[in-house]
C-alpha cells in the first residue's frame, strides 16, 4: 500500500453561530467534498465550537502552569476539554476552519478554541529565540466570510490573526478561501469562493 492510499485525518472546526444558511458551513462542506474527490480516503473529525467552549480563567491558568505530574484531580478536570481539543489537532493531518467575520474579527467561540489549543509544551515551546511551533507537517484551509468587510483590508482583523496563530503552533502551509462583502456582492461572493475550492490542488503527501 502506498502512502497515497492511507487515510488522511481532517479536523474540521466550525464557528458560525448559524446552523442553517451559513456561508462558512456551506463552503466547508464543499471543501471537504473536494478533498474527498481527490482519491485519498478521509477521516473527518468535526468540532463545532459555536455552542461555546470553556474560557481561560484563573483555575485554568493555575492548572496549566502546574507540572503535569503534580496536577490534582480537579486541575486535570479543568484542563480536560483543552486536552481533548489539543489531541484532535495533534492527530490531524489537515485542519479546516470555517470562520465568519463578526465585527471585523473572528467569533468569540473560535477565539476560545485558539486559547485552549495554544498550550506550551504541547503545541508550542519556548526556544532560545522565542516560541517554536510543534505542529509542523500539517496543512490548513481557512474559509472566511464577511458581510461588508473586504478581506485583507485594514478593517479585517481575522485573516492576519489566524495566519499568525496557526504559524505560532507550527502550521505554516495555510490556504485562505474568501467569500467577502456578501452584502454588496450577493451570490457572486459565494460563487467566487466555490471557484477557489474547485481549484484546490491535491493534498501534499501527508500521513505517509
Amino acid at each position: 500500500m502506498t502512502s497515497h492510499t492511507k487515510t488522511l485525518k481532517v479536523l474540521r472546526v466550525d464557528s458560525s453561530g448559524r446552523q442553517q444558511n451559513s456561508t462558512t458551513r456551506e463552503l466547508t462542506d464543499a471543501l471537504i467534498q473536494q478533498l474527498a474527490s481527490q482519491g485519498r480516503p478521509l477521516q473527518v473529525t468535526t468540532r463545532d465550537v459555536a455552542p461555546g467552549l470553556p474560557v481561560v480563567n484563573e483555575d485554568w491558568i493555575n492548572a496549566n502552569f502546574t507540572d503535569p505530574a503534580q496536577r490534582s484531580a480537579a486541575q486535570q478536570a479543568v484542563l480536560a476539554p483543552s486536552d481533548a481539543l489539543v489531541q484532535e489537532l495533534i492527530d490531524s493531518d489537515v485542519l479546516v476552519i470555517g470562520a465568519p467575520l463578526y465585527n471585523f474579527g473572528i467569533p468569540a467561540a473560535l477565539k476560545a478554541w485558539i486559547d485552549l489549543i495554544a498550550r506550551a509544551r504541547l503545541t508550542f515551546r519556548y526556544g532560545e529565540n522565542g516560541p517554536v511551533g510543534l505542529l509542523t507537517g500539517k496543512q490548513a484551509f481557512v474559509i472566511l466570510a464577511s458581510g461588508g468587510t473586504a478581506l485583507g483590508s485594514e478593517q479585517d482583523f481575522a485573516s492576519a490573526y489566524l495566519r499568525h496563530v496557526l504559524a505560532f503552533v507550527g502550521i505554516t502551509d495555510v490556504q485562505f478561501i474568501h467569500a467577502e462583502r456578501q452584502m454588496q456582492q450577493g451570490v457572486a461572493a459565494r460563487n467566487a469562493a466555490m471557484a477557489q475550492i474547485q481549484q484546490v490542488a491535491p493534498l501534499a503527501d501527508l500521513a505517509a
